[in-house]
């Protein structure tokens, strides 16, 4: 099977910068993308980020300039480089591997937050 592993969370103040990485391990063959999800207490689990194994990435608009997404396809590993971050940013981050089937895979997810 596919294990798939994030690191990286933690606590930062408003302004702050983390940098997310999730590994995937096991029977990986082929990987369609990776992305990063998040969800706060109370509200629907969104999309942050998403890279192609092509290196093809999108971002929701609440992020755009101020997280970058990055993957290294030979390590099967994704980076959410966090920036600016803000009090509204605070949330589990879920790593989301896709392989072509379709068939997705979750980590169990980092706490991120972003306080004073």
């Amino acid at each position: 099977q596919v294990q798939v592993v994030e690191s990286g969370g933690g606590l930062v103040q408003p302004g702050g910068s983390l940098r997310l990485s999730c590994a995937a391990s096991g029977s990986v063959y082929d990987i369609k993308a990776m992305g990063w999800y998040r969800q706060a207490p109370g509200k629907q689990r969104e999309s942050v980020a998403r890279i192609s194994s092509g290196g093809r990435s999108n971002y929701a608009d609440s992020v755009k300039g101020r997280f970058t997404i990055s993957r290294d396809n030979a390590k099967n590993t994704v980076y959410l480089q966090m920036d600016s971050l803000k009090s509204e940013d605070t949330a589990v981050y879920y790593c989301n591997v896709e392989l072509w089937g379709p068939i997705g895979y979750w980590g169990q997810g980092t706490q991120v937050t972003v306080s004073s």
